[in-house]
């Protein structure tokens, strides 16, 4: 008899545990929007240009406009990775995943983003960064009704000298996948805006944003991660 009720006892104590964590453990792998930021850090960009990125990155994020929009969504919070491309054979770098819905989780990010060392030279791989910012969402663990890489850069993708994944068979990936892919095209290089607009945007309300320099990037990027991270752009005003 008291091993009956030792066993009863048990149960009940790993039921109450499992009715406590498993709502928990959901609800922590379920955001609004998961966002990759591919960065270029091909050969046309000095470190300077790729420092201003970073850095446009961060001010971005720090921005109340854009604090306020990532809590706009029914979870409020959103799940954003940086991972920064280059030559198609250069392995990518990637931040991982972090999860943002307080001052303090976005001002962290911020941080590490301009922060974070230049690890990746070369050729203008960009169809192998997609492919790699698709494994990241794919991968992440976690769950968001929307899914969107957004790729900056400055100029058209370089010609593979080997078989690599090239852009238009990334872009096939990501439409198959339901992930959007919007770009932000520093002015620069001949026609770099109308080459963006040609072979990056895919899916359901994708856009470009253009900076005219990377002076400007941050205020593009500020615009442009508006229109994507507000939960419902209708309306924001923003569309």
């Amino acid at each position: 008899m008291p091993k009956v009720r030792l066993s009863q006892q048990l149960l009940g104590l790993l039921a109450a545990v499992l009715f406590c964590i498993s709502p928990t453990r959901a609800g922590e792998n379920g955001v609004d929007l998961k966002l990759v930021l591919a960065v270029d850090a091909s050969g046309s960009v000095d470190q300077e240009e790729f420092a201003l990125q970073l850095g446009g990155i961060a001010a971005a994020f720090r921005d109340p406009a854009v604090r306020e929009a990532i809590r706009s969504g029914p979870k409020k919070r959103i799940a954003v990775n940086i991972t920064v491309w280059a030559q198609h054979e250069v392995p990518k770098d990637s931040t991982g995943w972090s999860i943002l819905t307080s001052d303090a989780d976005i001002e962290r990010f911020a941080a590490m983003a301009e922060a974070l060392p230049r690890r990746v030279n070369g050729g203008t791989g960009m169809g192998a960064g997609l492919a790699a910012a698709l494994r990241e969402l794919e991968t992440s663990g976690l769950e968001a009704p929307r899914e969107i890489v957004d790729i900056s850069g400055d100029g058209a993708e370089s010609p593979a000298r080997d078989y690599v994944v090239m852009m238009p068979q990334a872009r096939q990936m990501a439409r198959s996948r339901g992930v959007v892919v919007n770009g932000l095209a520093i002015l620069g290089e001949a026609n770099v805006e109308e080459w963006y607009r040609r072979n990056v945007l895919v899916g359901p309300g994708s856009f470009l944003v253009v900076a005219r320099d990377y002076e400007d990037f941050a205020e593009a990027m500020r615009r442009k991660l508006l229109r994507e991270i507000t939960h419902d752009a209708r309306l924001s005003g923003l569309q």
